[in-house]
Order: C-alpha cells, then structure tokens, then sequence
C-alpha cells in the first residue's frame, strides 16, 4: 500500500520574503517540513522600521514580527545563526556551518545581501564606522549616538538618507557627502534633487554634492574626522556608510545555477536548475510589466514574492505580476516609489512637476512610461493619487498623447 511523504522545503534567509514563503507553505500544507536558515540570531523583524528605531520613535519590541513560539507553532524549524556551507543541487541537500545536512524537494534562496563597506584609508580597524542594515547595525549606531556631538554620512541611498535623518533627529550635527549631483541621482531629476535639498536643510543638515570619503582621520582607533575628495575636513565622532549592497549569490557557487548582480529567475521565481528558486531583494526576476529581468529591493516586492514563490515550490505555476510600492518618512514629509520608477533605463521616459499638496507645502510628481504605459511612479509629499497610480499601472494603462499624460497630475 502507497504511502504518503511529506515535502521538504529548505529556506535560505529569514527576511519578510523567506518567513513569508514559509508561512504559506504551511498553511497550504500541514505535514510538510520546513528548514528556515538565517544568519542573524533574530526571527523575522520589520527593516522598514529600522530608521523610526534609530530615531528613537519606536521600541525594539515594536520591530519585531516574529519570535521563536510562532515558528514552534508553525511548525517551521528556525536555525538561527546558521551558514550555509555548500549546496548540492544534484543530491537536493543543503549542508550548514554546525554540520547539518537539510535534504528538500524545493529550495528557496531569499539571501539579499550584504551592505558595502567604507575602503578608504583610516577605515579599516576604526570602530564606529557603520552600515545600515541589521537591527545589530540600529543597536550599535544608537549606542554610539548617544554619546556622540557629530556625524558623517556618505552615500546617494534611502539608507544614506536614512542614517541622516536619524543621527539628526538624535541631535548630532551631520553632514552628508553625495558622490552624485543630488541623492537618488539614477530616480530623481534636478527638481526632485532640489525638493528633497531643501528638506534636508531645513532640519539642519549639511548637504556636500560631488564628494566622497577620501580618508578617515582616526585618534586612538575611533574616528576624529574624515577628509574629503575635495580637501575638506569634517569632525566627526561616527561615520555612517550608504554605499549600497553586494548580493548574496556566492551561496550557490557550485549549483550551476544563474546569476548576474543577482539570481536569475524567470516570471515563475523559478531558476534554471530544477526546484530551486529565489525572491527578495537577490532575485533577478523577468517582470512582464517592463519585459525584463532586474532587481527590487522594497519590502512590498519581497513580501509579494514570499506568497507567489510559496504556490509555485509546492508545484503551481503563478507568475508573479505587481506593483510593489515603498514608502519612506522625509523629515516632515514621506515618499514612495510605486512600480518601477527607473529614470537610469534607457527604455523609459518620463514627466515631472512639483505642484502644492492640501497643506501648502511642496508635491513632487514624477511617472515613468515604457511605449506609452505607465510602469512607475515617484511621490515626495501628500498622499493623493498613490492608491490610484499603482491601479493604472497594473492594469497596463497606456497614454499616448501628451495632454493624456499630463492628466496623471491631477488623479486621485
């Protein structure tokens, strides 16, 4: 008589992609065994409130998402502080750093990345100098800040931006290097450049355009200042570094498995080696709304993918199609990104104004279009038309003629 035997799924990274998937393989199946890997020593905590923890607006409790009794109740076995060692795509088994040897019919690899460090002279072996990533990164950076009058923050990034906002908000005195001629250089235009300058300086922040680190000043192995690429030195009791991520790929070297700058996937989240997938931030996945593979790296995306690639591991073939958003606090003001605001892709064009939200203060609107079809969106200031825009792009909406275009400033 035929038995039953119950799926195997390993899961590599525990963010919202990885405990997303996770949770939905076990609500559509109750017997199968689930292996979730991380490398940190924490169940799934919210990233996106990482700057609000750094500003001091919210508790550490009020990060976390997960603890260890939901994944006992889940039945989903959490190896915390867990590497893995090697993959052997052939034999479907995932070998750890403590020995383990996690055997699956469907592998996930949700790893994101790992965020660059400062490589200039002065930096290596100069404590608090810091990346801006991990709720350890929020712990150490506030620890720091509370006993710290000034700070440097380098890089064009959200998480640049983010180190900025918070450290202000603190009470330091930062100033901020942009390599670029605005932040979000690859996104925004002049106008969008100038709105988010001014905001910043209004909190009392000191904005340098077109410069870098080129050396750190040490005195007795924590940083006293930074020299410039321009020849200026800034006191500084703490560097923050937003300087981008290197995707974690490397954990699949030997599988045969695809990657570029990321993993690649088709619409599926599927790779090119059987039952092995990826999402999140390391997925280079084949969008249908643009007709090309990239990489997202918002909180909406991943969670999205955790639901889609969760169907498709336990054998169903939905395509992932959406239109994730990201929505960050600018000082007094937010913005988000809805689709695929890509002002750096050749294939797409796109319109701006800054006009008043309903209060007075600045709204900057800029729409991203691929032969007429909206595909993104970038709102700084008032919410009106986010809702609206993110149905117009899903639905393929298309405006050929330029008053038609136009038109998008007025939606609601």
């Amino acid at each position: 008589m035929a038995t039953n035997i119950s799926r195997r799924y390993v899961i590599i990274g525990n963010g919202i992609a990885g405990t997303t998937c996770a949770q939905m393989l076990r609500k559509n199946d109750v017997a199968c065994e689930i292996d979730l890997i991380t490398n940190e020593p924490y169940p799934l905590y919210n990233r996106v409130s990482l700057p609000r923890f750094l500003q001091g607006v919210l508790t550490e409790e009020k990060v976390m998402i997960r603890n260890r009794a939901w994944h006992e109740q889940q039945r989903i076995n959490l190896l915390t502080e867990t590497l893995v060692a090697r993959i052997d795509a052939e034999d479907h088994v995932v070998h750890t750093d403590k020995g383990q040897a996690l055997r699956y019919d469907a592998l996930l690899v949700a790893t994101g990345g790992w965020a660059n460090p400062l490589r200039v002279p002065g930096a290596a072996g100069t404590k608090h100098i810091y990346n801006f990533v991990t709720l350890d990164d929020t712990k150490e950076i506030i620890a720091r800040a509370n006993e710290s009058k000034s700070a440097v923050a380098v890089g064009g990034s959200f998480i640049a931006y983010e180190m900025a906002e918070g450290l202000n908000v603190r009470g330091l005195h930062v100033t901020w290097l942009i390599r670029g001629p605005r932040w979000l250089r690859y996104n925004l235009d002049e106008e969008g450049g100038s709105l988010v300058d001014g905001i910043a300086r209004k909190h009392n922040v000191d904005i340098i355009y077109g410069e870098e680190i080129r050396e750190v000043i040490p005195a007795n192995g924590v940083p006293a200042s930074v020299v410039t690429t321009g020849g200026r030195q800034i006191a500084a009791d703490m560097i923050g570094v937003g300087l981008g991520l290197t995707l974690n790929t490397q954990v699949l070297a030997g599988t045969g498995v695809e990657t570029r700058s990321g993993i690649i996937t088709d619409e599926y989240l599927a790779t090119n080696i059987p039952d092995i997938f990826s999402a999140g931030d390391v997925a280079e996945f084949y969008d249908p709304i643009l007709g090309r593979h990239h990489t997202m790296g918002t909180w909406d995306n991943a969670a999205a993918h955790g639901r889609v690639v969760a169907q498709n591991m336990a054998g169903g073939h939905e395509p992932y199609v959406d239109v994730p958003t990201y929505t960050s606090p600018l000082f007094n003001t937010t913005i988000a990104f809805i689709g695929s605001p890509e002002a750096n892709n050749p294939d797409l064009t796109s319109i701006a104004r800054t006009t008043t939200d309903d209060k007075g203060n600045p709204a900057y609107r800029k729409f991203f279009f691929k032969d007429d079809q909206i595909v993104g969106a970038i709102f700084i200031g008032g919410t009106k038309g986010r809702k609206t825009t993110g149905k117009l792009i899903k639905a393929n909406t298309r405006y050929v003629a330029p008053a038609e275009k136009e038109a998008l400033f007025t939606v609601e």
